[in-house]
């Protein structure tokens, strides 16, 4: 049976994650607020920021940015995207 949450991105109940992302209280806390769908765009989100604007997973400085960002996407806030990306058209 698929695990249920209540997803705070798109504020309907979604299927959830098989495990928490991060260790501890932040990875809890996406674990029972984030669903799968959110998290798989997240994921797309940071490869994007990453590799645009050459961030290094050892700058703390880097990491925290991403955090900072991951928490606006999943919050449905302005967030920061690469420049020049146009999303696909529906």
């Amino acid at each position: 049976m698929t695990r249920m949450v209540q997803c705070k991105k798109y504020d309907q109940e979604l299927p959830g994650l098989l495990v928490p992302p991060y260790p501890g209280k932040k990875g809890q806390e996406i674990y029972d607020s984030v669903s799968e769908k959110a998290w798989q765009e997240w994921q797309s989100q940071q490869t994007m920021l990453i590799n645009e604007k050459q961030l290094s997973m050892m700058n703390p400085d880097d990491r925290k940015y991403l955090q900072t960002e991951m928490d606006k996407f999943l919050k449905n806030e302005d967030f920061d995207q690469a420049e020049g990306y146009v999303p696909p058209s529906e």
